[in-house]
């Protein structure tokens, strides 16, 4: 266990970050999912954009690797393209 009181805090601040990161990655996987569902063209755009946006910021704070966000980003606009032709 730790001993100072800088390092339970720290201990207690990374478990907060690790939900936040959690939910906000998990949040993201059941948007694709819902996308990837999705078949009226109108809603997998409004979608398509919502989900770029969060798999950007999912990157940003490195709760993702950046190519891991691109490639899904790739896949999901291939899919949109699809979807609206």
């Amino acid at each position: 266990m730790a001993n100072h009181k800088s390092a339970l805090k720290r201990i207690r601040a990374n478990e907060s970050k690790r939900l936040r990161n959690r939910y906000q990655h998990k949040s993201t996987r059941t948007m694709i999912k819902n996308l990837r569902l999705a078949t009226d063209k109108t809603i997998v755009v409004d979608l398509y954009k919502k989900v770029s946006s969060a798999l950007d910021k999912l990157a940003k704070k490195n709760i993702i690797h950046k190519n891991k966000a691109e490639n899904q980003k790739s896949k999901l606009a291939k899919l949109a393209n699809k979807l609206a032709a």
